[in-house]
């Protein structure tokens, strides 16, 4: 897994099954938010609990995520929103209760299957202001100055190119706008075989970068007025960790202080970009 190709691959070959998968499938055969038992699945053991939201659907929730965006992302009635990796639609019937009759709402994943899912969902619940579109996140289907905000529920560690992600954020967004993103961030170093473990890729694990790393490069980006709005630790249980690692190899990582943190992140784009951007120079 040495090239974004590969790991894209990767990525849109598991979750194409996942969307196969109920909620309760995704759950039995891993260690879930409501669940006590243990398999040898990590992708869904960050989940939180949607069910008490307005707008849920539980057709839609495959327990994928790693945070609520949707909660903080200061959404209001009328607004364009763009669910970044928007799955089966989970985040998008949320934020479409908000917006409303008079809003817009606009998923984008680059697997097919979740698309299809998506859909089916949206025409189930009869919502005619809710799209799905197929594409890469990091070269969104859409024209800039689009969108009023901008959520994604644990998919920006999925992506090879994380700055060319966030650039594409800035510029989908109109002046003014906002997002809210849950993802995952890393504090110390994961034992380096994780890297090429295609389970722990495709769980939101081996794609994460530093904690400090992600904020900056949403700064760098333009962002202004960034803000945490929630965090979590992640643990991994044994259960899961002796797939990987033998019982040494646990007790060092254990002992090592890495933190793997869910975390939702608010951001601004500026209502004036001063920057004086040259092309080519990755600053916008």
């Amino acid at each position: 897994m040495n090239n974004e190709t590969q790991i894209k691959e990767l990525v849109k070959e598991k979750y194409a099954a996942i969307a196969e998968q109920s909620l309760d499938q995704n759950l039995a055969s891993c260690c879930g938010a409501t669940s006590s038992c243990c398999g040898d699945e990590v992708y869904n053991i960050m989940s939180d609990d949607y069910t008490k939201m307005e707008g849920y659907n539980p057709d839609a929730d495959l327990g994928l995520g790693c945070g609520l965006p949707t909660e903080f992302a200061k959404i209001k009635e009328g607004d364009t929103v763009i669910d970044l990796g928007s799955g089966a639609g989970n985040d998008a019937f949320i934020a479409r209760k908000i917006v409303g009759e008079n809003g817009k709402i606009l998923g984008i994943d680059f697997t097919e299957a979740m698309i299809n899912k998506a859909r089916i969902n949206a025409e189930s619940l009869y919502f005619n202001n809710v799209e799905f579109r197929l594409g890469d996140i990091d070269n969104m289907p859409v024209t800039s100055n689009y969108a009023d905000v901008i959520v994604s529920n644990c998919v920006l560690n999925l992506v090879p190119n994380k700055h060319k992600v966030i650039s594409e954020i800035y510029r989908v967004l109109k002046p003014g706008a906002h997002f809210s993103i849950s993802d995952i961030v890393l504090e110390g170093n994961l034992p380096l075989k994780w890297k090429e473990v295609a389970e722990l890729y495709a769980g939101c694990v081996s794609g994460a970068v530093q904690r400090e790393v992600y904020l900056e490069m949403i700064a760098a980006a333009g962002f202004t007025n960034i803000i945490l709005q929630k965090e979590k630790e992640i643990k991994i249980p044994d259960d899961i960790l002796k797939n990987y690692l033998s019982e040494e190899e646990i007790a060092v990582y254990k002992k090592g202080g890495t933190k793997i943190t869910s975390i939702t992140v608010y951001a601004d784009k500026p209502a004036k970009d001063d920057r004086n951007c040259e092309p080519g120079s990755g600053c916008c």
